[in-house]
């Protein structure tokens, strides 16, 4: 470990080597369930130093096969992503500022905070509609590694929807920009006699020779985030490829991204809320055809795990608030809890539009209120009926978006376990599939919530177990096994948002079979022959390995 510091520090790197016991404690896990004890931290204050990492790594792989580089953030990655137990590469540090911004594009450094990016981009009435829940804690970096969605994915979708361009450090060590060519750019590129040039030549031949296999592939679900999406690389029809596709979503498997471009969409000025109070749950297909036929910007829901976790620990919100604020929303909270009088509810839904006027909001709001008299359900407009704009809807994004903190951090005897925590289902098949999905979470015993995006069927179940109890952990395979068998099923997805990491990517064959996996294996060796990039993860991921760094104290 002292050895490995002392190599780093003689390469001419200018940012921070860090090795404490402090320090590697720190960096042992994420938010995920998985911890891995890294030698040393490597904190870069440029592109540089990235390249200069990667080429020391490529340069002493074969005399020391264990060293590896991961790139790290916030920290925020469910999946497993951000660990390792050679390298962690700190790019949240320093390499976190806005490089240029407009109103239609943005050029960031990965390691700022999306909190701080958003207020940037109000400034010019603009907004990165892809950001996921943990808004307020993710950085930019995270989100276009694990190709995030979120509340608005299914009117805005994903973030490779919002990547225009890329500085991309390669496994040789030499930072490039990766951006769209056309066919005569391509041609040019793949003739180029270097290391970027041999990596487009392989991806465009290994895509060409399986073109149809590979457009098969693609899941056929409103959005994913597993494996790489080799079918939007290049398009036969456009001429259009695109190596950033490949990139986007790979979780630091590929290379490193040093900057992004990242175009933005107009910022609306207005929003109004439709909440609906589901008690039966069998309306809930053709309810869901309702709203979305009304193409509303947001479409989620939680259930009454979610309430009660959030009515039991109200006064935590204080720290998540501030006096002021939770004030206010324990005051907005009166008219549910007269709700919870007559009821708990199984689901809570949130249908939002937006708009440039209260007008037209308004009236998107009432047009959906009209369509769904037919259902029973019991809904309200914002909690006023006159008003049906900012304000009362607050309530429901906070408990929406703040309960996998609540889970983290108030449960005390037992820890967040997020391991069947992104599937997706589309949402014609919801009526059948969500009692399934419940009964297997009742037959392993486990206390979950379920909160998700209803208009695209992407659903986030958290439970809480004591992983360090030998019963515990002996549930997570089966209870993820039937939980996928039941996913693929439906032909859904394994993962909309949160990727494959350690946690789903030892189920990449379960869900593509063996032909694609080997392709997704041959497009890592492509960009990194040497797999110096973010070992176990993804398409090299196996059960063995990850199960064997579950978390056993917290």
């Amino acid at each position: 470990m002292k050895e490995l510091k002392e190599k780093l520090q003689s390469i001419e790197f200018s940012g921070e080597i860090k090795d404490s016991d402090e320090d590697r404690e720190f960096y042992s896990h994420d938010a995920s369930m998985f911890e891995i004890k890294p030698e040393v931290i490597a904190v870069p204050k440029s592109a540089e130093d990235v390249a200069k990492l990667v080429k020391f790594v490529a340069d002493n792989k074969k005399d020391n096969p264990e060293l590896s580089l991961t790139a790290r953030s916030a920290g925020t990655d469910m999946s497993g992503a951000a660990i390792n137990d050679s390298i962690i590469v700190d790019f949240q540090t320093h390499l976190n500022q806005l490089i240029d911004i407009d109103s239609a594009r943005a050029v960031v450094q990965p390691g700022m905070f999306f909190r701080d990016f958003d207020a940037e981009t109000l400034k010019f009435d603009a907004l990165l509609p892809s950001y996921p829940a943990s808004r307020d804690l993710c950085t930019v970096g995270g989100m276009v590694n694990n190709n995030s969605g979120g509340e608005k994915s299914l009117q805005y979708g994903k973030t490779d929807d919002y990547v225009t361009e890329l500085q991309f450090v390669f496994a040789d060590g030499v930072e490039r920009t990766v951006k769209p060519l056309n066919k005569v750019e391509l041609d040019a590129k793949m003739a180029q006699d270097d290391f970027e040039g041999r990596v487009y030549r392989e991806l465009y031949e290994l895509i060409e020779a399986n073109y149809d296999t590979i457009q098969a592939a693609k899941p056929h679900v409103s959005k994913d985030s597993t494996g790489y999406h080799l079918w939007n690389v290049w398009n036969r029809e456009t001429g259009v490829f695109d190596l950033a596709k490949a990139i986007v979503g790979a979780q630091g498997t590929l290379g490193f991204v040093t900057q992004a471009q990242l175009r933005l969409v107009k910022r609306e000025k207005h929003s109004g809320l439709l909440v609906i109070f589901l008690r039966d749950i069998d309306t809930l297909g053709d309810l869901i055809k309702t709203v979305v036929s009304h193409n509303p910007a947001t479409f989620e829901g939680f259930d009454d795990a979610t309430m009660l976790l959030g009515m039991k620990f109200l006064p935590s919100f204080l720290t998540f608030l501030g006096p002021v604020k939770f004030i206010h929303f324990l005051f907005s909270l009166i008219p549910e809890g007269f709700q919870l009088l007559k009821g708990i509810p199984k689901l809570i839904l949130m249908v939002e539009f937006t708009g440039d006027t209260e007008e037209e909001v308004r009236d998107k709001v009432k047009a959906l209120h009209r369509d769904l008299a037919p259902h029973r359900v019991r809904y309200e407009i914002n909690g006023f009926e006159e008003d049906p704009t900012e304000g009362s809807s607050e309530k429901f994004w906070i408990l929406r978006r703040r309960s996998f903190q609540l889970l983290r951090s108030k449960v005390k005897d037992k820890h967040t376990a997020p391991f069947i925590d992104d599937f997706v289902v589309n949402p014609e098949h919801l009526p059948e599939f969500f009692p399934k999905i419940r009964q297997i979470i009742k037959k392993y015993k486990l206390f979950a919530t379920i909160a998700g995006h209803m208009g695209d069927g992407n659903f986030h179940i958290i439970p809480l177990m004591k992983l360090e109890d030998p019963n515990d952990r002996a549930k997570l395979e089966p209870a993820m096994k039937e939980v996928n068998n039941l996913v693929l099923q439906y032909k859904g997805s394994l993962s909309g948002e949160h990727n494959d990491g350690l946690v789903r990517g030892p189920w990449l064959q379960q869900m593509y079979g063996d032909e694609v996996l080997d392709l997704f294996k041959k497009t890592k060796d492509i960009f990194d022959p040497e797999h110096i990039f973010n070992p176990h993860k993804k398409a090299n991921a196996t059960w063995e390995y990850s199960f064997s760094h579950i978390r056993d104290h917290f």
